[in-house]
């Protein structure tokens, strides 16, 4: 089967791999400087602030969505320690793998701070369908009431 330049091909034909771009807008909703538009983030950054919304935001709390989110907040108020810390690694395992399909996730740590009544957490992911390695993020949570 001669192939066209119309014709559609299967992945295994073509040597190289398929990846695919994400973007997103930036929350700041700061102009880019050439066309006037929203800026944008892309690729890991776009994936990161992903994560980093999901981490932070509660159930029922977006509209028309009440099942997406996770406990996190909830769980900064009890005492910090390395169960509780256990458990929000677990409630962050759990919201990522279940609402964000563009991260494989590969860790995440969580290591309880006494003495700031919080918790610095690193996450570690690869992006789906890209060629970048594997990205690390930091995220520090502390209760503010």
């Amino acid at each position: 089967m001669a192939l066209t330049p119309n014709s559609f091909t299967d992945a295994t034909v073509s040597p190289s791999r398929a990846t695919r771009k994400y973007k997103d807008i930036s929350l700041s909703f700061t102009r880019h400087p050439i066309t006037g538009d929203i800026a944008t983030l892309s690729d890991a950054d776009a994936v990161k602030r992903s994560v980093r919304n999901l981490i932070q935001t509660d159930f029922y709390e977006r509209p028309f969505h009440p099942e997406i989110g996770s406990d996190v907040r909830k769980i900064l108020f009890e005492p910090v320690d390395e169960s509780t810390a256990m458990n929000l690694s677990t409630y962050i395992e759990e919201c990522i793998t279940n609402y964000e399909p563009r991260a494989a996730l590969s860790s995440v740590r969580v290591d309880a701070d006494t003495d700031r009544n919080g918790y610095h957490i690193t996450i570690e992911f690869y992006i789906v369908n890209s060629e970048d390695g594997l990205i690390s993020m930091d995220v520090d949570l502390e209760r503010l009431r």
